[in-house]
């Protein structure tokens, strides 16, 4: 098997695993602090004002009635749209949308040379029918996507090089992840506009991982958009670029998580099992080794001095 086939392969297997592994960690996490900030999206006629169901009388004996429609409102509009950068940061949202907007064609543009590849092998062409409107898709969604990401990603390099208020919060590897997209971005349209228009050569080399077998030969330029792009995949979950999985668990799991803790329910027994784990820190109020149930304890029979 071809070493470009093997980093493929291996890419895409480290970039899954690095993904599974984030989430069983914030699935894992310790109980949080909820915000309890309003409106809550899926707040059934009541959102809009800000309400909540503690408004009704003994609200703990009413049935709770979700508008989870409105929810699914709420995060596609901050998905497609980054609502709260438009609100917060006019500037920065002038890059970062067409920088998220052109990675999320991409993913759909992989998503149709895969298809594309599947039509080939079952015996399908591209000529006419599905095969036809699956090659037309997918050299659009290519050049969109790239161009947008491309235009996206080095726009905000560019800000975060010479914006004075944001440069002290910039690390070493910001501005290398950022570069790294602009590369294989570059590399990918440079080598297509030129030598695979109408992404032929790439749709054979997904169509050789989908059957396993032997991929065609390709120029050099193309070999090496497939390496990069194949780092660049196994990459991006290690980094701060995947934090779309931990914006899912704060905005479900802090910030319109309103479920009510109840006596012998599964928060109460959360917070039970935390408040037996030992401290590791020593302080001149907490000594080491003690439950945080026991540290509890003699703060509240703590009396104060005068």
């Amino acid at each position: 098997m071809p070493v470009v086939q093997v980093m493929t392969y291996a890419a895409l297997l480290a970039g899954l695993a690095a993904m599974l592994a984030k989430v069983l960690r914030y699935v894992g996490a310790p109980e949080h602090f909820r915000w309890e900030l309003y409106p809550v999206p899926h707040e059934k006629g009541r959102a809009e004002y800000g309400g909540s169901y503690l408004e009704e009388l003994d609200w703990w004996s009413q049935p709770r009635h979700a508008a989870f429609l409105r929810e699914l409102r709420e995060m596609a509009v901050e998905i497609f749209l980054l609502k709260g950068v438009f609100r917060h940061n006019r500037k920065v949202w002038r890059f970062s949308w067409p920088f998220h907007m052109g990675l999320y064609i991409s993913i759909g543009w992989l998503g149709l040379l895969l298809i594309g590849a599947i039509v080939d092998v079952s015996g399908g062409s591209v000529s006419g029918g599905l095969g036809a409107m699956v090659h037309l898709a997918t050299i659009i969604t290519g050049y969109v996507g790239m161009s947008m990401a491309g235009i996206g990603a080095f726009g905000l390099l560019i800000w975060r090089l010479t914006d004075r208020d944001q440069r002290p919060y910039n690390a070493p590897i910001d501005y290398f992840n950022l570069a790294f997209f602009v590369l294989v971005i570059a590399l990918a349209l440079a080598g297509h506009l030129t030598l695979d228009p109408s992404f032929t050569a790439l749709s054979a080399y997904i169509t050789s991982l989908v059957t396993f077998s032997s991929p065609p030969a390709m120029p050099a330029v193309l070999a090496a958009e497939i390496v990069l792009g194949s780092l660049l995949l196994a990459y991006i979950p290690l980094t701060r670029m995947s934090h779309f999985v931990a914006k899912y668990f704060l905005y479900h799991a802090v910030r319109w998580n309103d479920i009510p803790s109840e006596r012998g329910g599964k928060i109460e027994r959360r917070i039970a099992a935390m408040l037996l784990q030992r401290v590791g820190w020593k302080a001149s109020h907490i000594q080491t080794g003690q439950t945080w149930t026991d540290v509890v304890k003699e703060m509240k029979n703590e009396k104060p001095q005068a």
